[in-house]
């Protein structure tokens, strides 16, 4: 009997990265950070589907890129100040600098390698998160001005994120985009020269062209998430699970743990043997369906830790069966957008929260096309805007 299976469309997520070549006014960044958002190891489809350089969270996802041999910039944009900023000067990784204890930790880590340190100053834009308050961004740029007169550091670019990105009518966005170009001009004033402006993510790069500047930084959009709800993506995963057991029951049957839910009529009930550990959210119980014979079909009772339980009706079922829990939808079937609506959340949570016991396997293998840029030239190419 087969396992529960989530297969990855790399032919979609080729699809969207050249979506977003296209939409955007400069390069476009893949940011591949928690594992690629749950689909595995995608930089070089992404980087031969166009994209110039990789983004990711910390050192800890950076590393393994540079050790498969792949040489276009990658950035690591969110670490501890003791993080092994000698270990990323050295493996020439960008680093994103969002304080003043972090930029003079990074030029320490520089000096003791010996090497200039590639950096990206980030600046809060109104998030209260990641980056430097306004009010340090002077003295940071000051700072770093400092450093790169000796050549401990080299200001590559100056990055920020806005706020509300995902509702493209907002007017907050016009305001924080007119804050990221005055940090640029202030950056500028204090002798920076950036060669990389970037503010735009998935959002902003579809619905906002102010906020492109000379790069976009592309995660959820490559895998057919638009937090925007404004471009029909296509999404990559489709997750399967066989049936184990099929079981007829009279009306007035009670399904899993407390009852919560009783037949209200003689009906058959399939079982799947994958729950919240799975990353199947409980908080959808009552809720969620999934594809079963070209049909939707509630899954019934609470979703436990290994297993769910499915209202199939009258259908005759066989054990090994496959069901599918989500796709892209082009059947019919449930999608992500729908397991995020069931389970009050969002797409992201749940491509990323598929657990180790999903069997992963690959469809529509996408090779790189003879006439696909070096990625040498497409590593100049970043370096030189």
């Amino acid at each position: 009997m087969p396992a529960p299976t989530l297969t990855i469309d790399q032919a979609a997520i080729a699809s969207n990265t050249r979506l977003f070549v296209e939409r955007a006014s400069g390069s476009v960044m893949a940011v591949l950070k928690a594992d690629s958002f749950g689909h595995g190891d995608q930089a070089r489809l992404a980087l031969t589907s166009g994209a110039t350089s990789l983004g990711v969270t910390g050192l800890e996802e950076a590393f393994p890129l540079r050790a498969q041999g792949i040489t276009v910039p990658i950035l690591s944009w969110l670490n501890p100040v003791d993080a092994d900023f000698a270990a990323a000067v050295r493996a020439d990784i960008d680093i994103a600098v969002p304080s003043l204890e972090h930029l003079v930790v990074v030029a320490s880590a520089a000096r003791l390698a010996r090497r200039t340190a590639r950096i990206h100053l980030h600046i809060d834009l109104g998030m209260a998160r990641d980056g430097a308050p306004r009010e340090h961004w002077s003295p940071l740029c000051e700072l770093a001005r400092l450093l790169e007169v000796d050549d401990i550091v080299e200001v590559v670019g100056i990055m920020g994120h806005l706020s509300f990105a995902t509702v493209p009518s907002d007017p907050r966005n016009d305001v924080e985009t007119l804050l990221f170009s005055n940090a640029v001009r202030t950056a500028r004033r204090r002798g920076l020269r950036p060669r990389v402006r970037h503010l735009a993510a998935t959002a902003a790069t579809l619905n906002a062209p102010r906020a492109h500047f000379d790069l976009s930084r592309i995660g959820a959009g490559l895998f057919g998430i638009d937090p925007s709800k404004s471009e029909p993506l296509r999404g990559a995963m489709t997750l399967t699970a066989p049936v184990v057991q099929i079981r007829e029951v009279p009306a007035g049957t009670g399904v899993g743990y407390g009852h919560e839910e009783v037949t209200d009529r003689p009906t058959k009930l399939a079982l799947l043997p994958i729950g919240y550990a799975d990353g199947i959210p409980h908080s959808a119980s009552g809720e969620a369906e999934v594809f079963v014979r070209n049909r939707r079909r509630r899954i019934i009772g609470r979703i436990s830790m290994d297993q769910l339980v499915v209202d199939v009706g009258a259908e005759t079922i066989q054990p090994g069966e496959t069901v599918t829990v989500f796709g892209p939808g082009d059947r019919g079937e449930p999608t992500v957008a729908d397991w995020a609506r069931w389970s009050q959340t969002i797409e992201h949570e749940i491509v990323t929260g598929i657990g180790s016991r999903v069997t992963r396997c690959i469809s529509g293998s996408v090779e790189a096309s003879a006439d696909d840029l070096d990625r040498g030239e497409l590593n100049e190419e970043f370096r030189a805007v």
